[in-house]
Formats: structure tokens, sequence, C-alpha cells
């Protein structure tokens, strides 16, 4: 958020400035001289358009007087300091010929004229040192929808103030998409037409916030992307049209139904009962079909995603089968009533299962068109369509390599990710069998233009953390026909960890990869780590680790136990990334010595005898076996006990924790049972894994739990004791 101007005295108007000649510029690699004035094929693009500046005087100086069209009237005027900014948004990217600044006294002596796509990013287009002030007329040459006026060293003690700003190019930039969108043609060859002209969708889900559609609409229209799909339609939505329209490219509108989003998805509707929600949704959907229907940047709208095949999770048997059709009905009333608002924009269904297209072709005729989610099976959905008898055409809403579901599980028995090198093949696998079918398939918003650097992210986002990875190429050539000249992301091989199903908590394993940058770029790199599999969390976070060395790595395996993915993250510092990832399986240290507790008589103060995976009885802790457990009642305090049989001399203990953990508590020991003295105690568990140095000879050992880390009970996978 900006400061508002610091208070001073108004300028002094200066009257009767005459419009010198442009003086003695310097200007990188170019020699500038006074311009004619603009040619017919010329326009004047900046007029009236949205101008910021980086400072004004007053209200009276705002940045929208430079380009107000008043040569002598109205005036933009900065505070009196270096360096200060003005520019204007042209609406669209164009390509540009000149650009006149109509100076006041206070001018610029030092200045930068830059371009941007994206209001963010900028480029020079011209530097220029020494001018006069009067009217510089500026020959430039370029493409962007900003401009950008950086002034570096003013001529006097006041600020910069222009008169008038205007920037001039042919007005050939990319127009804002117009005219109806239809599917036509017949069965087997239809196309899909905007305006009366064949559109084959080159799409990207879209994943960044609307606030930043600015920013990355111009990289998608770098990379050939036309097209782009979200999975919900309301209030907000109106910018991220606008950004589209602008860069000409055009949205798949979604809306969304519950249960959306395939097998896990949460929310049930009963779709034969529940009039409210099928009327409350209809009603919602409408106002937003009416609202953009005249937008340029709507392409179609698609009413539910993977619903059909969620409805599994909420029903089974004949109800299944009547809420399927029940919903399936529904998406055709939605259909039709989106066809008497809007009749120039197609409506479709999206699900992630070839068998629901059964139920929209007996149940939603007015549907324009279907739509498939399909990943590792993409190449199968033409099959399904040809063995199917369908009638109407399709799209293929998200796609690209291979999701967590469809692939084989490691020797870890987690899903085995795809490297970097198969997952840039998937995406060109997945846009030549969207071609291969043609007259039917009508494109595709392959999956993901996201920016999550999280499990997930790293799995299929183009751009997570910003970063450019090998897919994104893949989707760039499959949709523009070249990379071409592009800086391209390290290529990481081989990866390797060791030990990878022993890496023992705490303490460091090795991690190896060859790395390659084909355009010889110096690489650095990040090692992180994920415990989704561990215990739910996506996130990413960095590892502690060290390099050793020709791609090895040495890193600290994390305390909690299970299998978690370490990643490779190697950076070109061209904004490309090659990142590749395996699991590990993370166990308790070895402890020297016999665990002399390893299934002796084991008691509890109490035991979960019903919740989630128990009975867990006190004996599971002492079992030797790390995936069963003790757990207690969810109160304090809490005891556990064994019975060695006879006075046994023992150096350390071990306790391997589940998630529900003690904060406080004792180790005590005692010869008879009765009579207990404490070897340790503390106050700040953590969980995990505690290897306690406890040098002690009795014959009972026990722990009393005082304080819980949860709101569980106390839980406990082993508690060894080691001679």
């Amino acid at each position: 958020m900006s400061k508002p101007p610091s208070h001073r005295p108004p300028v002094r108007r200066r009257a009767g400035v005459p419009l010198l000649a442009l003086g003695a510029l310097v200007a990188s690699s170019l020699t500038l001289t006074a311009s004619p004035p603009a040619q017919a094929a010329e326009t004047l693009l900046s007029q009236g358009r949205t101008a910021t500046a980086s400072s004004q005087e007053g209200e009276a100086f705002a940045a929208s007087a430079a380009v107000d069209g008043d040569l002598t009237g109205t005036r933009w005027a900065s505070l009196w300091s270096d360096p200060q900014w003005i520019q204007v948004d042209l609406g669209s990217r164009q390509d540009l010929s000149r650009v006149v600044l109509t100076w006041e006294a206070a001018h610029a002596k030092n200045y930068e004229l830059q371009v941007s796509d994206n209001g963010t990013d900028w480029r020079a287009l011209k530097t220029v040192t020494g001018s006069d002030g009067g009217t510089d007329d500026v020959a430039v040459s370029g493409t962007g929808r900003y401009v950008r006026v950086l002034g570096t060293a003013r001529t006097g003690g006041y600020g910069y103030s222009l008169w008038e700003f205007q920037v001039y190019g042919n007005g050939d930039g990319p127009p804002p998409a117009g005219g109806a969108v239809a599917v036509t043609g017949s069965q087997g060859n239809w196309q899909l037409t905007v305006g009366g002209k064949p559109y084959q969708v080159k799409g990207l889900t879209w994943g960044p916030s609307v606030a930043d559609a600015g920013r990355y609409m111009p990289d998608l229209k770098s990379m050939g992307v036309n097209t782009i799909r979200t999975w919900g339609t309301d209030g907000s939505t109106k910018p991220l049209l606008d950004e589209a329209a602008a860069n000409g490219i055009r949205v798949v509108s979604g809306f969304w139904l519950q249960p959306g989003g395939g097998p896990g998805s949460g929310g049930c509707v009963d779709y034969v009962t529940d009039s409210a929600y099928k009327s409350a949704s209809l009603t919602e959907f409408a106002k937003w079909v009416d609202a953009y229907r005249s937008h340029p940047g709507v392409l179609m709208w698609n009413v539910g995603n993977e619903s059909v095949l969620g409805l599994q999770n909420c029903y089974s048997g004949t109800e299944l089968e009547n809420q399927r059709n029940a919903y399936t009905s529904f998406v055709n009333d939605v259909a039709k009533k989106i066809h008497s608002i809007d009749p120039d924009h197609p409506v479709t269904s999206t699900d992630a299962w070839t068998g629901a297209w059964p139920y929209y072709k007996r149940n939603a005729p007015d549907l324009d068109l279907y739509s498939m989610n399909s990943y590792g099976d993409i190449c199968n959905v033409r099959g399904a369509w040809e063995q199917g008898g369908y009638t109407k055409p399709y799209l293929i809403t998200e796609g690209g390599p291979a999701g967590e579901w469809e692939v084989p599980d490691d020797a870890n028995g987690v899903p085995d990710e795809p490297t970097d090198v198969q997952k840039a093949d998937g995406y060109t696998t997945a846009w030549g069998c969207v071609t291969g079918h043609q007259g039917v398939a009508l494109g595709a918003t392959l999956f993901h233009y996201g920016l999550e650097h999280d499990f997930g992210g790293v799995w299929f986002n183009l751009v997570p953390d910003g970063l450019k990875r090998l897919s994104y190429y893949a989707v760039k050539k499959a949709y523009a026909g070249s990379t071409s000249g592009d800086n391209t992301p390290p290529v990481i091989t081989d990866m390797g960890v060791s030990p990878a199903s022993a890496a023992p908590a705490g303490e460091e394993f090795t991690v190896r990869a060859d790395v390659r940058d084909p355009d010889g770029d110096p690489v650095t790199y990040r090692i992180f780590l994920s415990g989704n599999y561990a215990g739910g969390d996506k996130r990413l976070v960095e590892a502690r680790w060290r390099s050793t060395g020709d791609g090895t790595f040495a890193v600290t395996a994390p305390e909690k136990l299970g299998v978690w993915k370490v990643y490779i993250q190697a950076e070109d510092g061209h904004g490309n990334a090659g990142i590749e990832t395996k699991s590990v399986k993370v166990v308790a240290p070895p402890v020297d010595g016999t665990d002399v507790a390893l299934n002796k008589p084991t008691t509890a103060s109490s035991f979960q005898a019903s919740y989630g995976d128990c009975p867990c009885p006190a004996a599971l802790a002492t079992d030797g076996k790390p995936e069963t457990r003790w757990a207690s009642d969810w109160s304090d305090p809490q005891s556990i006990q064994v019975d060695l049989g006879a006075p046994t001399a023992f150096r350390k203990i071990q306790l391997v924790w589940d998630p529900a953990y003690a904060t406080s508590y004792e180790v005590q020991v005692s010869d008879d049972g009765t009579d207990w003295r404490t070897v340790h105690t503390t106050s700040a568990g953590n969980g995990d894994i505690d290897t306690i140095d406890a040098p002690a000879t009795a014959r009972h050992v026990r722990l009393r739990l005082t304080a819980r880390g949860t709101a569980w009970g106390y839980s406990l996978h082993e508690f060894g004791v080691y001679s």
C-alpha cells in the first residue's frame, strides 16, 4: 500500500512554456531524433486508459491527468525526489511505435521507457539521458500492455511533471475475443467455433488467485494457451475474465456441485429429494450466467466436476443408481436454464469416469458436449467414446501424467511418483491422444497452471513456487509448436536414497542423483521433505542437509517414524527447476544391546478396547512390532509398566510414541513392583522417539505419564529396555 504524498507548497505554474525540439539525447544502442507527426497507420493507444504513478503532488496532479488529452491544461506532477514513475495500462498487449512526452518545466533529465506484459516484470524500450524537456517524441519498437516512464534524474529541485503521456502503436495487438461460441458439424466431424472460426482448446486449468491474473496471463499466452478452466464462477470472477480477454484467452467457467471432485470428496446431496439445494444452485448459476454472458472472456459453461463418480462416496446399490440418474437429470435442467439465458455459449459437464457418460446420454440431452478428467488413462478415452456409441463430442478438462492413484507402489509401499522426464512425456502423450481423436475431441485444459509448492503441487504443477518445470516446456511445445531459444530446466536422473527402507530417525541418510543442465547453467540445490504419508502433512519443509560432492547429499532424517518423501530441487538461476523425489522409510534408531522387555508381562493403568485400530492392550508396546501400540484412556495420569522377571541391569530406554504422546513423564524402577524410585524426568516431551540414558538395575520399569501432548490419551508403539 503506497503512502499518501507528503504536504508541500503548490508548484508555481510556469506560463508560456514552448514545445522545444528534442535536445541532445543519448540512448542505449541508438540515436534519437525528433520524429515527424504520427503516421496515419498509427493509433493513440493511451488516451483515457488507466494510469498510475509512484507519487503525486496532490489530487489536482494525478497520473490520469497525463492521459486525458489536454496538452496544456492538466498535468501529472510527482514528489520532489528520485526515482519516480508513471505508467499506463493499454488494456491489452499492443505493438508499439512511439512514445510522446510533453513535459512541463519540471522535466526529467534522465529516464527510461519500459514495457511490461503484466505490470510487474519490466523490460527497457529506450534509455534517455540529457533531455532538455519540451516534447520528447521517441521512436520505439516492442510489444506490451503496460508502458512506463521511469524518471531517474530531475532537471531541478522540483519533481517530474508531464502535461501528456502519449503511447502510439499500430492498434493490431490481440483484440478481445468476440463472437458466439458453438459446437458445429455432424457425427464424428465436430468442431468448436468462436465467431464462426474454428477454435481448438489449448488450455490449462487455472491455479493462481484472481488478483494475480494480470501477472500470469501473459505467460500463459506465451505458451500458446488460448483457454483456462475454473471450477467456480461468482462475483469475484470478472477480473479474471477481463485479464483473460485482454490476452486473447477464453475461460471454461465452472459451477460447483456436490459431491465434486470424485473419490474422497465431501458433501452428500440427495438429488432425488433435495429440491431446496437444486433450486438454490439453479438460481445462483443463472445469476452469474446472466452477469457474464456477454463477456468476451467466456468460452463455455461447465456444470459440476466428477460428481457422478463422487456419488459412490455417499450411496451404494440401487440408491446410487437413482442418485446418478437424478444428478445428471439436474445437470440437464441447469443446461436448459443456461441456454434460455445465454444461447451463445455451449454447456458441458465434467466427470472423471467414462462410465458417467451413459448417464449423461440418457438424462442430459441438452448438454452441447461432454467433458472428462483423465490422466494416465487419457489415451483410452477415445475407445470408451467409440464403444459407447455417443453422439456428442468431448473436451478433456483435466489431464496430464499419471496420478497418485494410477501408479504402482514403490518398495516402501507408497505411490511411485513419476520423474520430471516422465511427467513431461505424460503431457506430450496426453495432447497427442487428444489431437488424435479428430472431429470428436475438441481440445484440452491440461492440469495444472498452479503455484503451490507442496506434495500435490510438485506432482502436478507446471510452475510450483513460480519455477518452470520440464512439463511447462512440454506443454508450451505442444501448444505453441516450439521452445526454440528457451532456457530450460536442469534434468535430474537416477535419483537414489540409501538406506531407502531403514533410515534411522534423526540420523543422516544419503541422497544422490545425476543432474544435467541443457544450457550449461550453474545449478543450485535445495532438499525438501514431505510427511504426507507419515502423518498427512502435505507441506514441503526444507531438510537439514549438506552436499558431499558429485551430486550426493547427506540428509538428516526427521524424528517422526514412517514413510517420507525426499525431494531434490535443482535451480538454474533463470526461473527454472528440476524436481525429483523418492520415498524414505524412517525407523527408530538402533540401540546397542538386548531389549530385555521384549514380550515380558506388561500392564497399564488403562487401555482402549475398541477405538480405531484398538483393542490396544499394554502388551502391544513390548511385542517388538512397530505397527502395534498400547493406547490409554483420555485422562491424566496414566502408567505402563513391564516386569523383567528378575533384577536386570540395563542402560537405555527407548520410547516410540504414536502421535498421542506425553509432554511430561517419569521413568521409574522397582525391585518389588511397589516401591518406586525415579531415574529420569522430563516436562519437554515432543513425541516421536525418546532414547533415554537411564542406567539402573531393577526388575520392574514403569512410565508414569502426567501430561498429554494431545487431547487423546497416551499411546506407545514400543517400550524398549536395553541391557
